[in-house]
């Protein structure tokens, strides 16, 4: 063979094997960029899962955050209201006129008092001498101190046994601790 042909020979072959090696190079590069893009439409898709997940998270806890702050506004609302009714029932036992201060004044003395207690005036009690003339002060031998106190209308005993605090105060805050559930169900239905 000539040395012409040969050449040719060997270029050839060599066109060949470097088409070859194109094609496969071509091949393996498309596998290598399909597989890349493969990859990275998963990893996509999981980020973008991975994302509404936490936006759902983050807005349910938002969502949690203002349900709960928005109760505690409601409550405090409440509390003010029950507190204010409260408020206006003390309010109005201090207010009371002679006859209802004087039924509830024997009242409390003949469920509360002991023989020979000394009744503390609040500071703000108006009916002081009508409350000498009451049978009940009689009755059980009670002494009405000169001394006043400062206390939220009403009276406090002093006795040998015990002492009862029937301020008008006392009174509203042991039905509030009694009552205020019952109360706050009624006013919030």
């Amino acid at each position: 063979m000539s040395m012409q042909k040969v050449v040719e020979r060997i270029l050839s072959d060599a066109t060949l094997e470097a088409q070859k090696t194109v094609e496969d190079a071509k091949t393996r590069a498309e596998t290598i960029v399909s597989d890349a893009s493969l990859r990275a439409e998963k990893r996509r898709m999981e980020v973008e899962t991975e994302t509404k997940a936490q936006v759902e998270n983050i807005l349910e806890k938002r969502a949690s955050d203002a349900r709960l702050e928005s109760s505690k506004i409601l409550l405090r609302e409440k509390r003010k209201t029950v507190d204010g009714v409260y408020a206006l029932a003390l309010a109005r036992l201090v207010a009371l006129e002679k006859e209802d201060c004087m039924r509830l004044t024997a009242s409390l003395l003949e469920n509360y008092a002991e023989e020979n207690d000394e009744i503390f005036l609040a500071e703000n009690f108006k009916y002081a001498k009508d409350l000498e003339r009451l049978p009940i002060v009689e009755k059980k031998k009670l002494k009405i101190a000169e001394k006043r106190l400062q206390i939220e209308g009403g009276m406090r005993l002093v006795g040998k046994t015990s002492d009862k605090d029937l301020s008008y105060g006392a009174l509203i805050s042991a039905d509030k601790d009694e009552y205020q559930a019952s109360l706050a169900k009624e006013l919030f239905r």
